[in-house]
C-alpha cells in the first residue's frame, strides 16, 4: 500500500537536517567558500585611484543599447568581461590576462600587481555578475536562482527552491559542478553535521544540486503511470466493444 500524506510513512532519521550537530566539530580549515573563476563567467572589474583621470583608461566606458543602435548615452550600465575559453579576458591598455582558476581575491591581487607601476593606489573591485545555481528534483520550487553575494551554501540553495518535499532523499543529494578538467558529481548527506565539512557545502557559479526522490515516490509514480495506461486500454476496448455491438 502506498503511503500518501501520512508523516508516519517517514522515518525522522530519514527526514532530519544536521542531526548530531550539538556534538559535531566543524574543521574550518576545510572551508572554502571564494568560488573559482571559470570560462563563460562575466566578470565586473572597476579600477580606480588617487587620479581617476589616470585610472579611466583602465575601465570599459558605461554603455546602453536603444532603438538607435549603440550608445553611450541615455542610462549607461556597465559593460563586463567574458572570460573566453581559454580562460582569458581582454582587458584595457594590459590586452590578454589568464583569469581562469583564480578566485575574486586573487584576481584583485593580479591586477594591483600590474597596475601598481602604472597608477597611484590602485583599487580594484571585481564581481562575478551571472553567479547562479540550479535546484532540480523533490523541491517545491525547482528553476535557477541568480546569487547577488557570490556564497551560498547547499541548504541556502535549496531555501531559495522553497525546501525539500518529503519525498526527497536528504542523506545523498547530489551537487554536479563543472570545472577546467570536466564536470564532478559530488554526494552530501543533509542529515548529519558531518555536512558542514564537505567540499560542495559551499556551491559555486553554475553548480546543479539535484534532490533524487524516495523509493515510496518512484513506485507511487510507477503505479500512476501503469494504472493511467490500464484505465486508457480499458477504455478503447470498451470504445471498440460497443462500436461493433451496435
Amino acid at each position: 500500500m502506498v503511503c500518501v500524506l501520512s508523516v508516519s510513512c517517514f522515518s525522522s532519521k530519514k527526514i532530519l537536517y544536521f542531526q548530531g550537530v550539538d556534538e559535531a566539530a566543524v574543521d574550518t580549515t576545510k572551508v572554502n567558500y571564494s568560488p573559482v573563476l571559470k570560462p563563460d563567467d562575466q566578470l565586473s572589474i572597476l579600477v580606480s585611484s588617487m587620479d581617476m583621470e589616470a585610472a579611466m583608461p583602465f575601465n570599459l566606458p558605461a554603455a546602453s543599447f536603444n532603438t538607435s543602435g549603440f550608445s553611450v548615452n541615455g542610462n549607461p550600465q556597465l559593460q563586463t568581461y567574458l572570460i573566453a575559453q581559454n580562460g582569458t579576458i581582454e582587458f584595457p591598455q594590459l590586452g590578454n590576462i589568464h583569469v581562469a582558476g583564480l578566485t575574486r581575491l586573487e584576481v584583485i591581487a593580479l591586477f594591483k600587481e600590474k597596475l601598481t607601476p602604472l597608477l597611484r593606489d590602485p583599487v580594484i573591485t571585481v564581481q562575478i555578475v551571472n553567479f547562479k545555481v540550479t535546484v532540480l528534483g523533490e523541491v517545491k520550487t525547482p528553476g535557477t536562482y541568480p546569487v547577488k553575494n557570490e556564497r551560498i551554501t547547499v541548504v541556502e540553495a535549496i531555501g531559495l527552491a522553497g525546501d525539500m518535499s518529503l519525498w526527497g532523499v536528504r542523506s545523498n543529494v547530489l551537487v554536479i559542478r563543472e570545472t577546467e578538467v570536466g564536470k564532478t558529481y559530488n554526494r552530501i548527506d543533509l542529515t548529519t553535521a558531518d555536512m558542514f565539512n564537505s567540499p560542495v557545502y559551499y556551491l559555486q557559479q553554475n553548480d546543479v544540486v539535484y534532490i533524487e526522490p524516495n523509493s515510496p515516490r518512484v513506485n507511487n509514480a510507477a503505479t500512476s503511470a501503469t494504472t493511467g495506461i490500464i484505465i486508457s486500454v480499458t477504455g478503447l476496448i470498451i470504445t471498440i466493444i460497443s462500436i461493433l455491438t451496435r
